[in-house]
């Protein structure tokens, strides 16, 4: 797909985790200590997490993410023969303050000088999403952060999309979305954003309906794209 322009968008919302924040951060900080099984264990502990929000939603068993996640990091240390509870506290621990990508807080500081309105929509929780957010400085160039738990299931339930159309009082397509999860990006486009997917690993397109308005690979080519009126 190439890059295109989208005219009056009045706001962009990231979506949090693997987009603005590194989902493999955690497990990378303890790779001494994980050998050769830190980037199973990131790769495992992440596709988990993504299929009990969905499982969860389908079975109407809501759980907060931060469950969600530490049911995730149990099966893939399980999957993978680690035993080690202290060490499981540190990962949890670590996925509190993930990394930010390093163009994340340049890119948004950019949008924000242009006039742009500036929020998250995420799955993580909230007090997931304080902290992510507070460790990578962004609390100043962020005029919302939206989580699931205002309605109780995930994305790409169009309930969550929703929730940046009501706090921004906009038309969903004055809003640009941007999502480095493919399913989140498509999914936000049927909703009616206009959506950015940022694929930083090069993946396929999704076979679903609809789709993302413009790719890139990483956040640094968003202002020329949403700032172009």
């Amino acid at each position: 797909m190439t890059e295109t322009r989208l005219p009056n968008i009045e706001a962009c919302v990231f979506d949090a985790y693997g987009t603005l924040f590194d989902v493999n951060a955690a497990a990378a900080h303890k790779a001494e200590q994980l050998g050769d099984k830190w980037q199973p264990l990131a790769e495992l502990w992440r596709a988990k997490q993504l299929q009990y929000t969905w499982l969860r939603a389908l079975m109407d068993r809501h759980a907060d993410f931060w469950q969600v996640t530490g049911d995730a990091l149990d099966f893939a240390m399980s999957s993978l023969g680690i035993e080690d509870a202290a060490l499981r506290e540190e990962l949890m621990e670590l996925y509190l303050r993930l990394d930010a990508y390093p163009e994340a807080k340049r890119t948004l500081e950019t949008l924000k000088a242009g006039g742009k309105k500036l929020a998250i929509l995420s799955n993580g929780s909230p007090a997931m999403l304080q902290s992510a957010v507070e460790n990578a400085g962004l609390g100043d160039v962020l005029d919302a952060v939206y989580s699931v738990e205002s309605v109780g299931i995930y994305k790409p339930h169009a309930s969550v999309y929703d929730l940046a159309v009501k706090g921004l009082g906009l038309e969903p397509d004055r809003i640009s979305f941007q999502s480095s999860n493919a399913w989140d990006a498509f999914g936000a486009r049927n909703f009616g954003f206009r959506v950015v997917w940022i694929n930083r690993f090069g993946q396929a397109a999704e076979r679903l309906p609809e789709t993302p308005d413009a790719m890139i690979s990483d956040l640094t080519g968003l202002p020329s794209i949403v700032l172009s009126d």
